[in-house]
């Protein structure tokens, strides 16, 4: 599943534009298919197309694991969960097999929503609140201090796996990144969050910042068919490498489930609880 990195490596190339395709920024959309009907959540595909016709791309950005569209009026919201992807394509290209929804553009080109395993989802709304209001804090926001985090972590007597992973608590963190933050911060999965001292939480937000910036800074982690285009997955340093050496200690990597996913850490830098 994109996380962090990855959709804001994509807001980035939509927002900014490549060598092979300028931005979207400006354009407006002048028609759109909804290809399978399950892909649009909000509201009923018919009224989706009828509002987005004529709204203009005024800004693209990211919220968590959101792709964030802001419209003239209305906000058109992306989730891509496990295999979605935009793509940028002409208008006069053949549908790809896995296109849920398109939008065409006024300068000729369509923006598609492609998900092979049709779990992604998008939203045109009025209120981005609607759908975004119970994200947590975005771990990047310097609003976010040491100090609010540890207060953060010590009202959960959860796991820190699962909560680091729990949107509600931080927004934009997946299975990938946790994984390489815990490792950073030298904690194990399965510490109880409100355990934690102060330095310990400190340190934990300063390694949860570090692989996120790293990943943005390498355009994400290219790990499956899913997304593509990032290296991060080059520099994992526990994140699928079970049996591995630690790349700081050299004690082999071990992988556990942790809340149904897979959860990779060191167990010299990283003692159990």
């Amino acid at each position: 599943m994109p996380e962090l990195p990855e959709v804001e490596s994509i807001a980035t190339r939509l927002r900014q534009g490549t060598h092979e395709q300028p931005s979207l920024l400006g354009q407006p959309i002048v028609a759109g298919q909804v290809l399978w009907e399950l892909a649009v959540a909000s509201p009923a595909p018919t009224e989706f197309l009828a509002r987005i016709r004529s709204q203009v791309i005024q800004q693209i950005g990211r919220r968590g694991k959101f792709l964030v569209f802001r419209l003239s009026p209305d906000t058109l919201l992306f989730h891509l969960r496990m295999s979605g992807d935009l793509l940028i394509e002409g208008r006069s290209a053949p549908l790809a097999a896995h296109h849920r929804l398109t939008l065409d553009l006024g300068d000729g080109r369509r923006l598609a929503f492609n998900d092979p395993r049709k779990f992604g989802r998008a939203w045109l709304v009025g209120d981005p609140q609607e759908i975004l209001g119970e994200l947590g804090p975005e771990p990047l926001d310097p609003a976010l201090t040491a100090e609010e985090f540890g207060r953060r972590l010590s009202a959960h007597r959860r796991q820190l796996k699962p909560l680091l992973m729990d949107q509600r608590f931080l927004a934009g963190l997946g299975n990938i990144y946790a994984d390489e933050a815990l490792h950073h911060a030298h904690l194990h999965p399965l510490t109880q969050a409100s355990r934690l001292s102060a330095s310990q939480g400190e340190r934990l937000l300063q390694g949860i910042r570090q692989v996120l910036q790293e990943g943005i800074r390498r355009n994400g982690a290219s790990i499956d068919w899913a997304y593509r285009g990032g290296e991060f997955q080059n520099y994992f340093r526990v994140y699928g490498r079970a049996g591995e050496p630690c790349l700081e200690c050299g004690a082999p990597i071990q992988r556990i489930v942790v809340g149904q996913r897979g959860t990779h850490f060191c167990p010299a830098c990283q003692p159990g609880p």
